[in-house]
């Protein structure tokens, strides 16, 4: 046989590559501006990591406990988003000296930071905990994750209307740019003032008047805001981001720089080519999608910062289910970004076809498994299916080169067990990924073969 039959051609196997790391992607602007310096009075970062030490350190020592022997996490509550039982919390309150209510706190914060892991029933160390006493960068992001996810830490009284809680989670930011630019005790009352006109600014925003018949408009709600307020700041306080004294709130060193870093990003993305931070988010990975890595990152960053954590995550999970292949994989960069605060939508999306492959993948990072072999958790039927998925991103976005080059990716050790697979997984862009490699592929035989199996799944034969 010759290597121009299909029968005998072999595939190597190589990591994917993607249409961000293709040459032919436009590439990072090399002028960059000065790295940013922080304001005048700002800790060195070895200090504000020994400050996030110093807040986290109930949570260090239940990630400790749980990761110290098999079954010591075991007993977590199934289906409640890795919460102790209360035999667990009873359990580590006896080991560490704790009431109840501080193991399930100090747990929840852990979870947050990252520096607890939670598989299914059990737990063990995150990364960021085993690089704890070692890497301030690794402590900082693991505070900033404990930050990001403030509203997660106290519930808000059930008495209080979502939608309400809703609109003071994403009014939040500006209250906290204003304690920052203040640089010192900022009145209660001040901040309410503000509080109020973003709320009305956020519902105006939603006042748009439709063509057509429309149902009757709903109510906003009478829900007081002082209460709202009064959660949002405790909340933010119990993280270690403001103290409130004397109906003042003041941004701890952590929270004056937490803030200060996102506004920073929220600069870049303003004065960045692609300007993506007030686009929803299919419209941000759209303008990502020929950026380099490191400049993808920026924007998602800075698309972040702009936006309260779980609507981002539910926003970018949305992209994700779209037809666009290739928003489905950016959509899971930008995931990557936001880190242990997406793990619980995440984990969720495990069940769904379409992202169960780049789930399974962000979730075996977050567990510290290698990039280069985050693949290895997959079946040969989802890489089969991811395969597929990708190449349509390659199909709809990149050259025929590229998607050449992608017939390389596959598990498949031959062409002709890469079609007998690539048949049966049941992608809805299978045709048209095999007739677009058809069309491609400069081998004759190859390019036969692969249209055969196109007509095939197009008319379900065999």
């Amino acid at each position: 046989m010759t290597s121009r039959t299909p029968r005998d051609s072999r595939l190597r196997l190589v990591r994917p590559r993607t249409l961000a790391t293709a040459p032919r992607a436009v590439t990072e602007r090399r002028t960059r501006r000065p790295a940013p310096r922080p304001p005048e009075g700002t800790p060195a970062p070895a200090v504000l990591a020994g400050m996030a030490r110093t807040g986290l350190a109930g949570a260090a020592r239940i990630a400790r406990w749980a990761d110290a022997a098999p079954g010591r996490g075991a007993g977590l509550r199934p289906g409640c988003g890795g919460t102790l039982s209360a035999e667990a919390a009873e359990r580590a309150a006896a080991d560490l000296r704790l009431t109840p209510k501080e193991a399930h706190a100090a747990w929840d914060a852990a979870r947050l930071a990252g520096l607890v892991e939670v598989h299914g029933s059990a737990a063990r160390a995150g990364w960021r905990l085993r690089a704890w006493d070692r890497d301030d960068s690794a402590v900082l992001r693991g505070w900033v994750a404990l930050f990001d996810a403030w509203s997660l830490v106290h519930q808000a009284p059930a008495d209080l209307a979502p939608a309400a809680v809703a609109e003071v989670i994403e009014a939040m930011p500006q209250l906290l740019s204003l304690l920052q630019l203040s640089d010192g005790p900022v009145p209660v009352s001040q901040l309410l003032d503000l509080l109020q006109q973003r709320v009305i600014e956020l519902r105006d925003e939603r006042c748009e008047i439709p063509f057509g018949p429309r149902p009757e408009p709903v109510p906003e709600t009478d829900t007081p805001l002082p209460p709202l307020l009064d959660w949002a700041l405790r909340s933010l306080a119990a993280v270690g981001a403001l103290t409130l004294t004397d109906d003042q709130a003041t941004l701890t060193p952590l929270g004056s720089w937490a803030v200060w870093v996102k506004l920073e990003q929220i600069i870049v993305a303003a004065q960045s080519p692609a300007g993506n931070i007030e686009h929803s988010a299919e419209e941000m990975l759209r303008g990502c999608a020929r950026l380099r890595p490191n400049a993808a990152r920026a924007e998602y960053r800075a698309w972040l910062a702009a936006r309260p954590v779980g609507s981002a995550v539910t926003e970018l999970l949305g992209a994700a289910r779209g037809d666009d292949s290739l928003l489905r994989g950016l959509a899971f960069e930008a995931l990557r970004v936001v880190g242990a605060p997406a793990e619980p939508d995440v984990r969720a999306a495990v069940d769904e076809t379409c992202l169960r492959p780049y789930a399974l993948m962000w979730l075996a990072e977050q567990e510290g498994v290698d990039p280069e072999d985050v693949h290895t958790v997959l079946t040969r039927q989802e890489s089969t299916w991811l395969w597929v998925d990708t190449a349509a991103a390659v199909a709809d976005h990149g050259e025929a080169e590229l998607l050449v080059r992608h017939l390389e990716s596959a598990v498949q050790p031959t062409v002709p067990s890469l079609l007998q697979e690539v048949r049966a997984v049941g992608h809805p862009r299978t045709v048209q990924v095999l007739v677009a490699l058809a069309a491609a592929h400069p081998d004759p035989a190859l390019a036969k073969a692969v249209r055969r199996a196109a007509f095939q799944v197009h008319t379900g034969g065999a």
